[in-house]
This record gives C-alpha cells, structure tokens and sequence, in this order.
C-alpha cells in the first residue's frame, strides 16, 4: 500500500492507495478519537461497500449510521444537501464526529460540503471507490453542488482528515465509467509530467485490464502531482489553476448538456479544445497535440458525447470560475509535461475550435 501526504502547514493528512485500503479505514476514525461516524453513500455503492464500512466502524466501538443519495449528478443539489444536513442532525454528530464519504466524486463533493457546513466544520474522510475520485475530487478539499447553471458553483474548501483509495472497490465500477477517468490521468500527464505520459503508453494493457499494481502507481503518482499543487496553493489564487487544464471546455459541455455529459470524458474533449487553441496561439506544437490524441485513444477517449451545438457551448465558457471580469483565463500546454495558467484566448480562435469539435461535421468519439 502506498501512503502519500498531503503537506498542507499545521494540518497535513494521508492518502492511503492501494488494494485492501479499507481494512484502514476504522483505525483511522478511532485515532481520530470520533465518538460517532455518519457514512453518506449512494445507492448503486452502498449495496456493495456500506455493510463492510459500518460494520468495521461498529466494530470498533464507533457507531456509524448510514445515509443513501440516489446516484447520479442530480446527488450534487441543494435540496440534497438540505437532506444530508438533516441526518447528520439526525444522527447527532456533534464536533467531535466525522462524516464518511463512500463514492464518487459526487458523494465526495455533496457529504464534504456538508461535513464543512455542519455546525461550522465537522472532519470528513474520503473513501473514493471511483478511478476519477481516487485521482482527483477526493484529495484538494474542494466541495460544493450544482445549480441549474452552473457546475460546483456553491460550495466549500475543506480539507480531509485522511482518504482512504481502495482499488478493490474499482472491481464494481462500471467500464464506461473506469475509462472515462482517464481523461484526469491524461490531464496530470499533459500538463504537469511527462513521465507519467510515458507510464501511460508503456503500462495501457495493464491498466485497461485493471491492474492493481499498475493502478496503485498511476493513481498514486496523481495524488502527488495534486498534492503538491494544493500545498502551494490551497484555495486556487493562482498555480492550482493548473489543475483545470481541460476543464473550460469540459464544463461548459456539461452545463449545455444538462449534465448529462460524463466528466471524465467532458474533461478528454475539453484537453483536446484546450490544445487545439494552444497550437493556433503558437504556445505548442503539433508534435503534443498528437501525442495528446494517442494517449487519450489509448482509453477510447473522448468517446460518446451528448449532443450540444457548438452555440450551446460557446454561451457556457464565460461561467467559467477561473474568469476574471468576464473574461476567461484559459489554462493551456506548453509542452509534454508543462501547462501555462492565466491565459487569454480570442473569442474568434475559441469560436473556431469549438465549431470544429462540436459542429456537424465534427466526430465526437474523436
């Protein structure tokens, strides 16, 4: 098992990856010295891992009580959150308690807001059984939900206690889902390191067949990448916008799609607007957007999209968060392994490339 630490000053807190993680997971809380636990699950999760989570809790003389959200991104609303709120009052978690997201990015984001709101601040640990939210949701203490408009754009930053990444969890996970979140490995690689590019092409057979050891380096090497990204920059001033490399795009197909988009394939198309604009700026050459392409077909990316008009999309990209005065502050790569946040793309060359990505003649699947 690997254990990789999140070195943020006076509060620092582990990431534990590997197979059999959850084993960990009640000794945690008990160090943690929580009197109860309140375990926020969605349902297709729940009937697989919820039973094992409060037994181990119990077990180990924490009570743990359990809440289901339905799946799906709807989870991510505020009348969710209303109802997570209820049964942590419910469920008389005081100060002293802990909230234990069990799922996905969405459980993550909808019971870590809450866990934040919660009389002001009740710890949380993350137990990620999704590839995406192993690489990237559950570590950085982003929380939020949705409105109808706009993605994550209620919400909070609030750091776990610890995460807990158990790949045996992975086994349930559906196939679409699984490749999809490549499109966030593939992000680390572009934009942040090129050996992780290279691990990627090298170790694809593996980690298309899920291969515990080549997970357990992937996702690992991503929680150090975002590791140390969220040290320096705990609430995205500046260098941590990095970490959205491909996500303009990416969130604007979402909200124009209802978000009915998948995010990790939202994110794939996104990574190919964001290097398309690059290379008509002049900031990279067509040597990465190629190998860019070829990391991304490797995990059949980007794949099935809704269908969105161009139009649609175009309306979605000033909602971007990192927009500044209206403007959109675009992060875009350099070269293999390095990406430039903070920079400002003309409305004709974004019109351009998202015509071509979203118009009638485009192929979505790439």
């Amino acid at each position: 098992m690997t254990r990789v630490v999140v070195e943020l000053p006076g509060r620092p807190y582990p990431v534990l990856v590997g197979q059999g993680a959850l084993e960990e997971l009640p000794r945690l809380v008990r160090e943690l010295g929580a009197p109860a636990a309140a375990v926020v699950s969605d349902r297709l999760v729940a009937e697989h891992w919820s039973e094992a989570v409060v037994a181990g809790l119990t077990g180990l003389g924490v009570p743990a009580t359990l809440h289901v959200v339905e799946a799906g991104e709807q989870a991510k609303s505020l009348a969710e959150f209303g109802r997570v709120i209820e049964f942590l009052e419910d469920s008389r978690i005081d100060r002293a308690g802990v909230v234990v997201a069990l799922g996905g990015g969405r459980v993550g984001d909808l019971a870590g807001f809450a866990a934040a709101s919660w009389l002001r601040g009740v710890r949380l640990l993350q137990v990620p059984t999704t590839l995406l939210a192993m690489v990237d949701s559950s570590v950085g203490g982003k929380t939020g939900v949705n409105t109808a408009r706009t993605k994550n754009s209620v919400g909070a930053f609030w750091q776990p206690a610890a995460v807990v990444a158990d790949l045996a969890t992975l086994a349930t996970l559906p196939e679409d889902e699984y490749l999809a979140a490549f499109g966030e490995v593939v992000k680390y690689a572009v934009s942040m390191d090129g050996g992780l590019a290279a691990r990627l092409r090298a170790e694809a057979p593996a980690l298309l067949a899920r291969s515990p050891v080549a997970l357990e380096e992937v996702v690992s090497r991503c929680v150090e990448l975002k590791a140390a990204v969220v040290v320096a920059d705990e609430r995205e001033s500046g260098p941590r916008q990095l970490l959205n490399y491909g996500h303009t795009v990416a969130h604007a197909l979402e909200a124009a799609s209802g978000y009915a988009a998948v995010h990790g394939r939202a994110v794939a198309q996104g990574l190919r607007a964001a290097s398309r604009i690059a290379r008509r700026l002049r900031l990279c050459g067509e040597e990465l957007e190629e190998a860019q392409e070829a990391l991304l077909r490797a995990f059949g990316l980007p794949g099935p999209l809704p269908a969105v008009s161009p139009a649609q999309v175009l309306a979605a990209v000033p909602r971007d968060k990192k927009s500044r005065g209206g403007a959109v502050r675009w992060v875009l790569p350099r070269e293999l392994g390095r990406a430039q946040v903070g920079v400002a793309v003309p409305d004709a060359v974004v019109a351009q490339v998202v015509e071509e990505l979203f118009g009638p003649a485009s192929v979505h699947a790439g």
